[in-house]
């Protein structure tokens, strides 16, 4: 069962995948088949730079979706990867977009929460934006956003794995952070 509104979609719409970890749901350049709603686990959207870095646009967890952009493009701009075994419903264009025609509650639901989204979306801009690695550690932090592993943690807010860890161990040093167990950190 999918939550509101994408339990008003027909069945025609909705296509279930179980995706194992690092896996991809698609890669960028492929056809634009339709977003994805998450059920279980986590998939990242992944671009990849000039330089080679690997930058993390989005992770979609649990009752999250990705790539709703895809409803109005021809192509994928980005790679979407199983950051763990993942069970994910490919809610396809076609159907989400009939959808959207013909059910103004269905669109007003939609456009609610892909609003909240891009407040979420906003405040990782705000997070990223801030310069000093400490302080953008602890804000993130306090944000909630250490959910998975700590190098998950560094892509998401922009850091390189070293630079977290180090940040961190300071943040730890001045009291501010407490380490229960190895890779778990939690405010004061």
């Amino acid at each position: 069962m999918l939550p509101e509104p994408f339990d008003r979609l027909t069945v025609q719409a909705l296509h279930r995948r179980h995706v194992k970890q690092a896996t991809a749901v698609f890669r960028q350049g492929d056809v634009a088949a339709g977003m994805i709603f998450v059920q279980s686990g986590q998939v990242a959207l992944i671009r990849h730079t000039e330089s080679g870095h690997r930058v993390t646009l989005h992770v979609a967890a649990s009752g999250e979706t990705a790539a709703e952009a895809s409803l109005f493009s021809p192509t994928y701009h980005c790679d979407c990867v199983a950051v763990e075994n993942s069970q994910i419903v490919l809610l396809r264009k076609t159907g989400v977009l009939a959808q959207i025609e013909s059910d103004p509650e269905f669109s007003g639901s939609l456009m609610q929460r892909f609003a909240m989204q891009n407040i979420g979306y906003r405040r990782r801009l705000e997070l990223v934006a801030i310069p000093r690695a400490e302080e953008r550690v602890l804000a993130a932090l306090a944000d909630g956003w250490l959910t998975g592993s700590v190098m998950q943690f560094a892509s998401a807010i922009g850091l390189s794995h070293e630079a977290t860890y180090r940040a961190l161990s300071r943040l730890v040093a001045r009291g501010l952070v407490k380490r229960p167990s190895r890779g778990h950190y939690e405010l004061r």
